[in-house]
């Protein structure tokens, strides 16, 4: 078991739409240049199924109030508007805190 300062987990489950890929592309590339810049941002890991089109991203930050500050950098705002109104057919977004992480190297 790893010890840690507890930090947040931001976990954002989608299903895309048929449409709009490349300015989804375009949208999510942006972000990600976004959020690394953001105070308190760890990292994040991603994946999509190409078929189903469902897809999850974890996004990691120091405390709950960079994770609230992430939500709310204007730029961000718009590509969740977009979200809502042209790329997710469905999403759910849980917000949880870590306290201990395990890893094996296999």
């Amino acid at each position: 078991m790893e010890a840690l300062t507890p930090y947040i987990a931001v976990i954002f489950t989608s299903t895309r739409t048929e449409h709009h890929d490349s300015e989804y592309a375009f949208w999510s590339d942006q972000m990600t240049t976004l959020v690394r810049e953001q105070p308190g941002y760890l990292g994040h890991t991603s994946v999509r199924d190409p078929v189903t089109r469902e897809g999850i991203t974890v996004s990691y930050f120091a405390d709950d109030e960079a994770a609230v500050a992430w939500k709310q950098v204007a730029q961000h705002e718009v590509a969740q508007q977009m979200g809502r109104e042209v790329f997710y057919s469905e999403y759910r977004v849980e917000v949880t805190t870590v306290f201990r992480t395990y890893r094996a190297m296999i």
